[in-house]
């Protein structure tokens, strides 16, 4: 029976200045072109051949519309959207490249060192993070040392992914929408510092965005991590840390209490794949969240323009790094301009995230449609489209 996802949801069925000059003197503009050319690349989408079905190679995309949609994010703010996204690429990538939960931590006690090292102006030499470093750099000359690049935020992204290392399930889909508030968003409000950005409403609206985009990620990624490609043939164990034997031992990655509900059970779909009874309704549930925060975010950006309230209390508000010194007026003109200088930055998640559960939607929910592996080849028209229309 046919499902829909819609406007509305059916179903019928500081530094210091020592520090800066340090960095400068350690870091060649070479390098940081090497670093900035790097990190581009690793968005980019890259077809790989390969006789197994189509989502047995994902590997090989890691951020395509990220790449396509940096040409809408502010100037003096790319070289930090490159290098947060090539720090979230690497960081993900951990749990795909390593044999042992153990050898996983180490690498992620690596990324924290690395996020204290490059904030205090001596990088690595690693592309990511000497890009983080020089778009920390930038951000503080820029604003005279008002603003920053949150260490606290970048950890935090560090620790949820250390978290999930071995995917273990995520109990409820609020603790789905934890993960994608502690990852996406966060992500995004990293980003908004980089403009540089303090604003109440824009981090609202990155919430929501931030939540529907780490949501479909999840989704996007589950034939994957169900069906794990064979490690190479170097390695004496698995992804998961355990002993060879028929292979890496996938997982689902759904909300237990929607498998629960959809009578869905994990080992159905490592037996079955997409044909899977109640993979579809499970997926449509959580897609369906997924879809209402991008509904939310819509109705937020259609009462600022209106000049009228957002709608709801933002409910991190006074949380960790969320604190504001002067709150916009609700309705006023201030907020409506905050958000216009935002908007290259929350565009581009939305939009993707909007494309990609059309696709799923088309699919009939069935995650495991190789079409939901095709690059959108319109994206960049539909970007301008929705940019110049001021669109989610």
């Amino acid at each position: 029976m046919s499902r829909t996802l819609s406007c509305s949801i059916t179903r019928s069925r500081p530094i210091l200045t020592k520090c800066l000059r340090r960095y400068y003197a350690s870091v060649a503009s070479e390098e940081v072109n090497a670093a900035r050319s790097y990190c581009s690349n690793l968005l980019k989408y890259k077809f790989q051949c390969s006789s197994k079905p189509p989502y047995l190679i994902l590997s090989r995309q890691y951020d395509s519309p990220s790449f396509i949609l940096q040409a809408f994010v502010p100037p003096q703010a790319r070289d930090a959207y490159l290098a947060l996204r090539a720090f979230n690429v690497d960081v993900a990538r951990v749990a795909d490249t390593t044999s042992h939960p153990t050898v996983g931590q180490i690498r992620m006690q690596f990324w924290r060192d690395t996020i204290t090292s490059s904030l205090s102006g001596t990088p690595r030499k690693e592309p990511a993070a000497i890009l983080l470093a020089t778009a920390a750099e930038d951000l503080q000359r820029r604003t005279n040392g008002q603003s920053r690049l949150s260490k606290n935020w970048l950890l935090k992204i560090v620790n949820t992914r250390e978290q999930y290392l071995g995917n273990p399930p995520y109990p409820t889909l609020g603790d789905l929408e934890i993960y994608s508030e502690n990852t996406y968003s966060t992500l995004l409000y990293l980003t908004l510092q980089a403009l540089p950005m303090n604003s109440v409403t824009a981090d609202h609206l990155a919430s929501h965005i931030g939540k529907a985009a780490g949501i479909s990620a999840v989704l996007r990624g589950l034939p994957l991590v169900a069906f794990p490609p064979p490690p190479p043939t170097h390695h004496s164990s698995n992804a998961k840390g355990g002993p060879m034997s028929d292979g890496p031992q996938g997982a689902v990655l759904l909300p237990l209490d929607i498998m629960a509900e959809a009578g869905l059970q994990e080992e159905q779909v490592l037996r079955q794949g997409g044909s899977a009874p109640g993979l579809r309704d499970a997926v449509f549930a959580v897609a369906t969240r997924a879809n209402d925060h991008l509904i939310t975010a819509r109705e937020m950006l259609k009462n600022v323009t209106g000049g009228k309230d957002v709608g709801h209390e933002f409910e991190h508000l006074g949380d960790e790094e969320h604190t504001y010194a002067s709150e916009a007026e609700e309705g006023s003109s201030k907020q409506l301009q905050e958000v216009d200088q935002a908007f290259g930055v929350l565009m581009g998640p939305a939009l993707s995230t909007s494309l990609w559960l059309e696709k799923l939607q088309k699919a009939d929910f069935d995650v495991f449609d190789p079409t939901l592996r095709r690059p959108d080849w319109k994206l960049p028209w539909k970007a301008y489209w929705a940019y110049s229309r001021r669109n989610l």
